[in-house]
């Protein structure tokens, strides 16, 4: 499809729901994707990138930086505690704070470094086992928690089970985020980001859209 069609897409979808696609931010999700690919979407002037592993994202981005100057990137992983302050001295976001001993540890590590990435709160909407995240009912007491901490958050987001409506989820994450007065909501990939828009989302994750489906191992 690539990053033109998708961009359009955005905007049309942001039209018919009666917003500005200014408002809603376009993460290429680059995890495992070819070097040359993501440099075909940084030449066409992208600059906003969502990655899953810490160390894949040490061993490139850096030098995709030092050629094409600052770019935006989101971990959008999960991350475990060890790799923490490398995630924060090389993320602009992290969006999948998901447990209180990574909240304190983030706390601890924006004290010593004296900065902290944006911080999104993962929802766990589908309740499920495999998946990570604050379950829906805990979500107002860890967003209450972390803001007690100095906790830079800015947003929500959640990855539906791929067998339900994901509107659904999108409203529940809508609801959760208007009633904390949290204004940003990282919801939608590749198959129903549209629907995402539809329900307030202001980042859209698009992977497989843009680059193609990622090689196999």
């Amino acid at each position: 499809m690539g990053l033109t069609d998708i961009r359009q897409k955005i905007d049309k979808a942001a039209k018919r729901a009666g917003r500005a696609a200014s408002e809603i931010s376009l993460i290429a999700v680059s995890k495992k994707q070819p070097d040359e690919r993501v440099e075909a979407v940084l030449d066409q002037g992208h600059r906003v990138f969502g990655e899953n592993r810490v160390q894949e994202a040490q061993d490139k981005w850096p030098a995709f930086r030092d050629r094409y100057g600052p770019c935006e990137l989101h971990l959008i992983g999960p991350l475990q505690t060890n790799k923490a302050r490398a995630a924060m001295e090389l993320f602009d976001a992290i969006q999948v704070l998901d447990r209180l001993k990574l909240a304190k540890t983030l706390a601890r590590l924006a004290q010593e470094i004296g900065r902290c990435p944006d911080l999104f709160v993962q929802v766990n909407t589908g309740e499920e086992d495999q998946k990570a995240g604050i379950l829906p009912a805990e979500a107002d007491s860890f967003i209450s928690e972390c803001r007690a901490m100095d906790l830079p958050l800015r947003g929500l987001m959640c990855i539906p089970p791929i067998d339900e409506e994901p509107a659904l989820h999108f409203a529940l994450l809508g609801k959760i985020a208007a009633r904390n007065g949290i204004g940003e909501l990282s919801m939608g990939m590749s198959g129903d980001f549209e629907s995402a828009i539809a329900q307030g989302a202001t980042h859209v994750r698009v992977g497989s859209a843009i680059f193609g489906d990622r090689p196999s191992d």
